[in-house]
């Protein structure tokens, strides 16, 4: 009886595993949707050493003179201290302001406690990059908050923004660096005018749970800001901030990967960073 039994059963199993399948071959067929880029891709990365992969650098080098934040202590210095001709090799000391040319916030800048340029983890400085472009709109307003609304419409085309991610807000604000007077747009009251993030779309891109964001201005908050309320929601949950970052022009909407490192500064509240972005193929 019991090998009658275990035959039995072998019998219905295969039966069921037949319905199933004559059951999912009359299901209508989904086509296949392509694979996304992935940045561990050998042959991306591979690419880069022959320039099959483009990488753009969005880093303003650094020199005396640069638009700054008015009220700046002194910003960047550079001394000579040997020459090949006097020397045999070249080298300088350099004085630097943490928050001048394309820099980093740190979470400190702005939230007590959290984390200073050396503490951010490692695999927060790297990510795919989700690239909003409002050029469009800032030409119309030089004061434009980006809403929340902007991102989600980024997301109806292409995906909820992932964990990890890097926000770009590619403001067309490039076009007026290095002329400090046009970058700061000041007016007759001495108020300045250069477009940012709102506070809601900086609360949407908290719950996404992004590494970073950026932009090619000043400061994440708008011009006129006086409570610096995008800095302090962002900040407070240890996202850092890129400023003055370079023409993003050349960027999709989705598809690169950012790489934003910063100098390890120990106990900064910010600092000079590199941020470069390797674009899909």
């Amino acid at each position: 009886m019991l090998v009658s039994f275990s035959r039995t059963k072998s019998v219905l199993a295969c039966v069921a595993l037949a319905c199933v399948a004559v059951a999912l071959a009359k299901q209508p067929q989904l086509a296949a949707r392509p694979a996304a880029p992935q940045a561990t891709s050998d042959a991306w990365l591979s690419g880069i050493a022959s320039g099959k992969t483009r990488v753009v650098d969005l880093t303003y080098a650094l020199a005396p003179g640069l638009p700054s934040w008015p009220g700046s202590p002194a910003t960047f210095e550079a001394t000579v201290n040997a020459t090949i001709e006097k020397n045999g090799h070249f080298a300088r000391t350099f004085t630097l302001y943490e928050h001048y040319g394309t820099h980093m916030d740190a979470p400190a800048h702005f939230a007590a406690g959290k984390e200073t340029l050396d503490q951010i983890p490692v695999n927060h400085l790297l990510g795919p990059a989700v690239v909003i472009d409002a050029t469009a709109e800032v030409a119309k307003n030089p004061d434009y908050q980006l809403p929340a609304s902007s991102i989600e419409s980024w997301e109806a085309k292409h995906g909820t923004i992932p964990a990890g991610a890097i926000v770009l807000l590619n403001t067309g604000w490039a076009k007026r660096w290095p002329d400090e007077a046009r970058y700061r747009n000041v007016d007759a009251n001495g108020t300045m005018h250069f477009p940012g993030y709102s506070a809601e779309a900086a609360k949407l891109l908290v719950s996404r749970g992004v590494s970073g964001i950026g932009l090619d201005t000043l400061a994440v908050d708008y011009g006129p800001s006086t409570d610096h309320i995008v800095h302090h929601t962002i900040l407070s949950q240890d996202i850092f901030i890129l400023e003055n970052v370079a023409d993003m022009s050349e960027l999709p909407e989705s598809g690169a990967f950012v790489i934003a490192a910063p100098i390890k500064l120990e106990g900064g509240s910010g600092g000079a960073v590199r941020v470069f972005v390797i674009l899909p193929q």
